[in-house]
């Protein structure tokens, strides 16, 4: 009896098989072409930077190339007294750009986000600098301070100022000159973002501070300003960054004169290698100036607390 029930057991039921890994694989075979490419024109030129950054290389001097381990940092901290200048100036500028330019892109960005006639317009009039490059934003301004063809001129018609005068020529002027036309182009940007964040603003909180009698001031500090942390947060970022890069604009409007009163830490890097050759020690300032950013990006993000709780 017992061999009959055995026998007439149905079978067990086959084992699953492990589904293929093929279907989870398919992802990252589509994305490894593009990591690749990003490998080889990211990856590699950072690591190359590093790897020279411990070498003397000249190409004009190859009998002076070799090994030079950390004298290169050596000579920044304690030999070039424009390592330090430069780093200040720098500083300096990305503080008052950033600033001014969140300051002016809030206010744009708060006054195209109403309703009027014309809206589309002006929306796509204070976002159009921003699409133009940044050697094209430097021809239009250099051309816009020429002092024989420019707005000194107009001004000197007008009985303002003297004629001849060149705003990027003189140390007293260049800065604010400097400055005037980087806002033209960085404005929109702020102004982009934030503006793209008011739109998910809902209208059913400012009706309810209207409710509760809450002035116009009010509303904005305690619901606008909120709202807006986490956009201010990473676009500043973003933009403190791109302004302690920028070498167009100030290369075309006063390669880092008169006296080298607005040359900024990237532009010195790219003058020690492009004009003076030394890759080696213009590694070492980029390497220096990589670890700068990274450590205050990092003390910014955890100031700001962002990504946390509003």
């Amino acid at each position: 009896m017992a061999q009959a029930a055995a026998v007439a057991k149905p079978p067990a039921p086959p084992r699953r098989r492990r589904a293929s890994a093929a279907p989870r694989r398919l992802p990252y075979l589509l994305i490894a072409p593009a990591a690749l490419l990003m490998l080889g024109f990211i990856a590699y030129p950072v690591l190359s930077v590093f790897y020279y950054s411990l070498r003397d290389y000249n190409p004009t001097k190859p009998w002076r190339n070799g090994f030079a381990g950390l004298d290169n940092f050596t000579r920044i901290f304690t030999d070039d007294p424009l390592f330090w200048d430069t780093l200040v100036f720098s500083a300096k500028w990305v503080f008052v750009e950033v600033g001014l330019q969140l300051l002016f892109g809030l206010a744009l960005a708060l006054v195209v986000n109403q309703t009027f006639v014309g809206r589309a317009l002006g929306r796509a009039l204070v976002f159009s600098p921003w699409a133009v490059s940044g050697v094209l934003t430097s021809a239009i301004w250099v051309l816009l301070y020429n002092s024989q063809t420019g707005i000194t001129r107009y001004l000197a018609d007008m009985g303002i100022g003297e004629y001849g005068v060149s705003w990027l020529s003189d140390t007293s002027t260049v800065f604010p000159a400097a400055v005037v036309a980087d806002l033209w182009r960085g404005v929109p940007f702020f102004a982009i973002l934030i503006l793209a964040d008011l739109q998910s603003v809902s209208k059913d909180l400012y009706e309810a501070a209207e409710v509760d009698g809450a002035s116009r001031f009010k509303q904005f500090w305690h619901i606008t300003l909120p709202h807006l942390k986490g956009a201010i947060i990473l676009s500043t970022l973003l933009r403190a960054v791109w302004e302690f890069n920028n070498v167009d604009l100030l290369y075309t409007l006063t390669g880092g004169g008169p006296a080298g009163t607005t040359t900024t830490l990237p532009l010195y890097i790219a003058n020690t290698s492009v004009d003076a050759h030394d890759f080696g020690y213009a590694s070492a300032l980029t390497t220096v100036a990589f670890v700068i950013l990274l450590f205050c990006s990092t003390v910014y993000l955890r100031l700001s607390k962002f990504g946390g709780e509003k």
